[in-house]
């Protein structure tokens, strides 16, 4: 088992949550259960899945978790590209959180890759 608060990653993209939060927060109202709400339910699940997976007793677990937040980071990139598509964001804004997120998967990948060998 692993202390997720401890886990780099893991700070990393709780605190990245409070950056995409601020960035919908400005999107159309209409978009409140639609590309708003997708979005910020994304990023949630990176740092809970990480919390979850360190949780778990065996590697193997831990990875799968793990992969799974990589699902989510993959998810919201797109979800990033389509708001960014739609003017929803601008372009310092959505540079901005891609570089983080690109920062977070590369992370979560080597950590991923650490439990394997």
């Amino acid at each position: 088992m692993h202390k997720f608060k401890d886990l780099r990653v893991w700070q990393q993209s709780r605190l990245f949550c409070k950056s995409v939060y601020l960035a919908t927060k400005h999107f159309p109202e209409d978009e409140r259960y639609g590309i708003t709400s997708q979005m910020r339910r994304a990023v949630i699940s990176i740092p809970s899945n990480i919390a979850e997976g360190a949780s778990r007793k065996s590697k193997r677990d831990f990875s799968r978790f793990l992969e799974i937040a990589l699902g989510s980071c993959y998810e919201l990139e797109t979800q990033l590209i389509i708001a960014n598509d739609l003017n929803f964001l601008d372009l310092n804004t959505f540079e901005e959180l891609s570089s983080k997120l690109d920062e977070i998967i590369k992370m979560t990948s080597k950590l991923r890759t650490t439990l394997s060998s």
